[in-house]
């Protein structure tokens, strides 16, 4: 029986004819599979495609890149997945005010090659960049990477936006000053809504220039206590970091911290982070074959599963202690990874079979039963589907659920934007 409720002909008129198309397996979101994919080209067909879709009661999916689709838990339904490919254009980049504006289907690695000519950057470097990471997907997950230390997050570089809402509204908010104060901040309040409250069409950052020279310093630990206290004593010292990170896997057990400076004061940061630094274990200044790259993805297998930790960076032995304990307690072997001064941390272990589900299952629920206790969260950032059906995605959601909900039917009244990947089914 043929359950599509709107006709690829009608999808054509809006973004013409090479630009829909019915969706095949390689499109399906969590395991479930779209009727089809449409590209607009501009935030008119983006506008006109979202009336249509409201018109027709159609789920809608946004997809930028497509490397955070694991995110979230599976939609309840899904009609249409709407890429932002066409939209691809860099509107603005204004040297001197250090802002860009920027479509929402532009990759970031490629803004970050046009700005380079100008001596600048986006402060941004979420592992998915190298695969192909959109600056809508970016928004939408409220990704970043280790540079965060230093440049903040999307909500800190965010200055202004443009959003397609579900009835084909189009709403815009900031503009091209960092002070633009005027009104509700939308591009914070679509920072990490995982596509749920419309569709990003454009936005605009502010810039930094890029560094004239960076150097890492590590550390080699032999305690979670250690490198608890080495991260503070980094973050709380005056050497201003641009990234601290944690590495916690067999016999690895480093602290690295880049140090980004002019080459007149690399030096002098070198020497106090390395002072800094000795008392917790062995220090190295590494050489840049043996550093990686800030926000480098290693590959992950479709077995393998990763898990986020939100707790505050005092807390990083306590979250270390935690997983290693619950992991030895369920024989499940983990590998940690995560920006120690900022209290993200991600662990990372294999649950595609039924035995190994049940025993990540086992992990995750008891790291949420301590973090949940101690003010922070536990989220299954990438699984197999079988362990997101055991344990959820999200972890409760606390008394924020019903705000949420609120906002929620405000933008998207009949909730057919990403139907129940975020947060408490939302």
């Amino acid at each position: 029986m043929d359950t599509k409720k709107v006709s690829i002909e009608e999808l054509q008129e809006v973004v013409g004819e090479d630009n829909a198309r019915e969706a095949g397996a390689e499109d399906a979101v969590e395991g479930v599979e779209p009727s089809f994919v449409v590209e607009p080209g501009s935030v008119e067909e983006l506008s006109a495609l979202m009336k249509l879709a409201a018109r027709e009661e159609l789920a809608v999916a946004p997809r930028g890149g497509g490397t955070k689709t694991h995110l979230g838990e599976p939609p309840r339904e899904l009609d249409l997945v709407v890429s932002m490919a066409r939209m691809d254009e860099i509107i603005e980049h204004v040297p001197g005010d250090q802002i860009a504006r920027v479509q929402a289907g532009v990759k970031l690695r490629d803004l970050q090659e046009k700005l380079s000519e100008a001596n600048q950057m986006l402060g941004l470097d979420p592992p998915e960049a190298a695969a192909g990471a959109t600056i809508g997907g970016i928004i939408a997950a409220n990704s970043s990477g280790p540079l965060r230390l230093r440049y903040g997050t999307v909500r800190d570089l965010i200055i202004g936006i443009t959003v397609v809402l579900s009835d084909g509204t189009v709403a815009k908010a900031g503009g091209k000053v960092v002070k633009n104060v005027a009104g509700y901040d939308l591009g914070k309040l679509f920072s990490g809504s995982m596509g749920t409250l419309g569709i990003i069409a454009d936005a605009n950052f502010r810039l930094h220039p890029i560094p004239e020279v960076a150097r890492t310093v590590a550390v080699n630990l032999e305690s979670p206590q250690a490198a608890g206290e080495a991260s503070q004593t980094i973050l709380h010292s005056k050497i201003m970091p641009s990234a601290c990170e944690l590495r916690w896997s067999g016999e690895n057990k480093q602290l690295t911290v880049l140090l980004e400076s002019i080459p007149g004061g690399i030096e002098a940061k070198l020497e106090a982070a390395s002072f800094l630094l000795k008392s917790f274990g062995d220090v190295q200044v590494l050489e840049e074959e043996e550093t990686d790259a800030p926000g480098a993805l290693s590959e992950f297998g479709e077995d393998e599963v990763e898990v986020k930790i939100g707790a505050p960076p005092a807390e990083l032995a306590g979250v270390l202690e935690s997983v290693l304990g619950a992991a030895e307690r369920g024989g499940v072997e983990a590998s940690v990874t995560g920006h120690a001064a900022t209290g993200v941390t991600f662990v990372r272990f294999t649950g595609g079979t039924d035995a190994e589900a049940d025993a990540g299952a086992e992990l995750v629920e008891e790291l949420r039963e301590i973090w949940s206790r101690r003010g922070g969260s536990v989220v299954l950032q990438r699984s197999p589907l079988g362990l997101k059906r055991k344990v959820g995605v999200w972890g409760p959601g606390g008394d924020s659920v019903g705000l949420m909900r609120r906002v929620k039917d405000k933008f998207d009244a009949r909730g057919v934007l990403n139907p129940g990947r975020f947060v408490g089914g939302i």
